[in-house]
């Protein structure tokens, strides 16, 4: 007999296979494509040799997950579990999402796709939120429904080198495009919602930390009241020195020891490219 609520997520929620395991949540490997060559995160391609493909010039896109894999997983999971809670990344940001809630048609009501318009870092503490309020008795259907209700409570602001790989991925609005004709310059991106847009413009990395800090102590403030009920995170691509150094700024001014650090997995490296360094917060649930 088939009972419980299996949890899913992909990989762009920087939950790799070994803490999947650990938290006790199922995930969906994001592919990537080297020069014609479907890739996945740390089976075929580690992160170094991904930065020298990358530097090297390699032709790198990103894809979405099979299928056929994505189907057999959801069978597999629904011999042993009554439903399943598929929380995919962003809609804003790939087709990934919307493929699902087609597949999940076939499947008799029991995969429920949340689109909480999250990724990354945020996109993990949703996860992390749905295994608490499945483990506190909540039904597949109101897990989603709050999943979704709070998809907004979050902010990310990240700073990258070069707009080069998003413009090629097609990730980015026409105001953010535009900013690439400008030179010496950081730019900073935000995501609220759907898509990655333009905030500002940084002269140099240390002024483009301090605009990313003001700008979430802003959201803070106004959004969640204060640093008490958010979580909050520092996330980048190749940069362990700078974004753990960013950490500290970011302890310091807000006066907590609470910031979570993770590097960005490779399946968004390929869109944000090398040297990219973020701030993040999501809103503490206790729904």
């Amino acid at each position: 007999m088939t009972e419980g609520i299996a949890l899913v997520t992909d990989t762009n929620s920087g939950i790799m296979s070994d803490e999947a395991k650990a938290l006790g949540v199922h995930v969906v490997p994001m592919p990537f494509v080297v020069d014609g060559e479907e890739c996945f995160e740390d089976v075929s391609l580690s992160a170094p040799q991904f930065y020298a493909r990358l530097a090297e010039g390699a032709d790198i896109v990103t894809s979405q997950p099979s299928l056929v894999d994505l189907g057999k997983l959801w069978r597999d999971l629904l011999e042993t579990y009554a439903e399943i809670i598929y929380i995919p990344m962003s809609s804003g940001l790939s087709g990934s999402c919307e493929t699902a809630h087609a597949l999940a048609e076939h499947f008799d009501g029991r995969v429920h796709v949340v689109d909480n318009q999250r990724i990354s870092v945020t996109q993990r503490e949703a996860v992390l939120d749905a295994l608490r309020w499945v483990a506190e008795g909540r039904t597949a259907a109101e897990v989603t429904a709050l999943l979704e209700r709070t998809k907004l409570d979050a902010s990310i602001y990240i700073m990258v080198d070069t707009l080069d790989y998003l413009r090629k991925g097609g990730r980015i609005t026409p105001a953010v495009a535009s900013i690439g004709s400008l030179l010496k310059i950081k730019p900073i991106l935000q995501i609220q919602g759907e898509k990655l847009d333009a905030f500002a413009i940084a002269k140099s990395f240390k002024a483009a930390k301090r605009t990313m800090i003001k700008a979430l102590a802003t959201d803070i403030e106004r959004r969640f009241t204060s640093v008490e009920h958010v979580h909050l995170y520092v996330a980048h691509t190749n940069r362990d020195e700078d974004a753990e150094s960013f950490a500290a700024d970011i302890r310091d001014h807000f006066a907590t020891d609470a910031v979570h650090v993770a590097r960005l997995p490779l399946s968004i490296a390929c869109h944000v490219g090398p040297g990219a360094l973020g701030i993040g917060c999501a809103k503490k649930q206790f729904a």
